[in-house]
């Protein structure tokens, strides 16, 4: 019996979704933006423009109303001088005197029993499909209505009507007019507000056709404007593309004091700090190695020589023991120089100055058999790192141990003027010779002119001083000690007024 092998599924990977550049984004938002405003701002034009309409027939139609209810109340009939008498005489007298604008009809309505309402109309054109003479329902229904005013939506066309009913008067003993039964009849004044309707909506038009050409004028300024907007954002995204870790020197030009200007000079600010970064993490890989190699071979010959005597044995191991000892001084040194590099290798705090330099003073009498001196001593509050600068301190008192012999001064003090506040380490040695002055803070750079102990350090303590001080945004500087010697002065500025 044989198995099939299980077949293998596959599936492709998912093709790459196709990026939209910010540049196209921008110009849409913007377009979707205008299109928005330009179309909301033709729209409400539109209605403003029909509202206007209906209010303007409304008041030409209550207008025409009232004026025709004053002259039936009012009105003589010219023949006779007397009260009108007849409803089709009051509408035929009315209507001869009234001047209808072009989408208005003025109409009388009398009905005769059995009959439909004859009409009485203003012999004229009227620019309509079919005008309110014409249509014969139509007049019926609006002579039907028990409404004053009203709307009455056909094929062919709206109509806005106002209707004032009338009857026929009697003669009165007195001479006034008194209602009798008789035919019905009224006054009905008809618009058509196509025409007004259509001039708001090619307005309408106009507007969106107007739209339309600023959406195409902003597409091509927008393009531009973006573009040159984010010409910067390109050259950063193609500067960013071209860095690798051998080469971290290109930078974005900073033109202009805008949002994008600020963005490129962030962007410069960041690769500095990435090219300090990796320097000095090749510092260290160097430095260590170049370091760390002598001890490692001094190490290894030791061992590779070792014999079985007992003695040989024991100075191998004190040799080794004593090599190890300084590969771990060397490493720990090289770790500290890394950290230099980092925010939070100071951390300031409220220090009394007076009892720093008495601190230091007492830690340093212990490295040596000399002649210490305590001198001037400043009593102020200052912002720093304490065990930082006494590391410093401590540092630069070794040296003056190590270069100096027994018997020899050397001074510890510390004074303050204005903001610049100075700790010092004098001693009384042979002192610094100018070539090696701008060489010994440098790494694994030792001076050639300074005599008294044996040096064996690796060169990394006057490093690490610099470090420290440059880490309180200060310095540390070199000069003659009256009377012979060298002095070390660690200088720092002030950030914060006394406390």
């Amino acid at each position: 019996m044989t198995t099939a092998a299980p077949e293998t599924v596959t599936t492709a990977d998912p093709a790459p979704r196709r990026r939209i550049s910010a540049r196209v984004r921008i110009l849409l938002w913007l377009l979707v933006v205008m299109a928005v405003a330009l179309t909301a701002v033709a729209a409400t034009t539109r209605s403003i423009l029909l509202r206007d309409v209906d209010h303007r027939i409304t008041r030409l139609l209550a207008q025409e109303a009232s004026e025709f209810a004053n002259f039936e109340e009012q009105g003589f009939d010219p023949e006779t001088g007397r009260r009108f008498t007849e409803p089709d005489r009051l509408l035929r007298v009315f209507l001869e005197r009234q001047y209808a604008d072009a989408d208005e009809e003025l109409i009388g309505l009398v009905r005769r029993k059995g009959r439909d309402p004859a009409k009485l109309v203003q012999p004229r054109e009227i620019p309509t499909e079919r005008p309110l003479r014409e249509d014969a329902a139509a007049r019926r229904a609006i002579f039907a209505s028990h409404e004053s005013t009203g709307t009455l939506r056909r094929p062919a066309g709206e109509i806005r009507w106002a209707k004032v009913d009338v009857a026929r008067h009697g003669d009165d003993p007195h001479g006034g007019g008194a209602r009798e039964a008789g035919p019905e009849a009224a006054f009905v004044v008809a618009f058509h507000p196509e025409r007004e309707r259509d001039k708001a909506d090619e307005v309408f038009r106009i507007l969106l056709a107007i739209s339309g050409v600023a959406l195409l004028m902003t597409t091509g300024i927008g393009w531009a404007v973006a573009g040159r907007i984010l010409k910067p954002v390109r050259v950063v995204r193609t500067a960013a593309a071209q860095l690798t870790e051998q080469d971290l020197t290109q930078r974005i030009p900073v033109q202009g004091r805008d949002d994008i200007a600020a963005l490129a000079d962030t962007f410069n600010g960041m690769l500095d700090r990435l090219e300090r970064a990796f320097a000095a993490q090749r510092d260290f890989v160097d430095d260590a190695g170049h370091e760390l190699r002598t001890p490692i071979t001094i190490v290894r010959g030791h061992l590779e020589l070792m014999g079985d005597d007992p003695a040989e044995r024991e100075e191998t191991v004190r040799l080794v023991t004593d090599e190890l000892d300084r590969m771990s001084r060397i490493v720990e040194d090289l770790l500290l120089l890394a950290k230099a590099e980092r925010p939070d290798f100071v951390t300031p705090e409220p220090v009394q100055l007076a009892e720093l330099t008495a601190d230091v003073f007492v830690k340093a009498r212990t490295l040596g058999e000399r002649r210490w001196e305590l001198g001037e001593v400043a009593d102020r509050e200052i912002q720093v790192d304490p065990q930082r600068i006494t590391q410093a301190m401590v540092q630069l008192a070794q040296n003056a141990v190590q270069h100096t012999t027994h018997g020899q001064t050397i001074r510890i003090g510390s004074r303050a003027t204005g903001r610049r506040i100075e700790l010092y380490v004098a001693d009384s040695g042979p002192g610094v010779q100018p070539q090696d002055a701008q060489v010994i803070f440098e790494r694994f750079r030792r001076g050639t002119a300074r005599r008294g102990t044996r040096t064996t350090g690796a060169g990394l303590g006057l490093s690490i001083v610099r470090a420290i001080a440059e880490g309180h945004r200060g310095r540390v500087r070199l000069h003659d000690t009256e009377g012979g010697g060298a002095t070390f002065v660690l200088e720092m500025e002030e950030n914060q007024e006394d406390g």
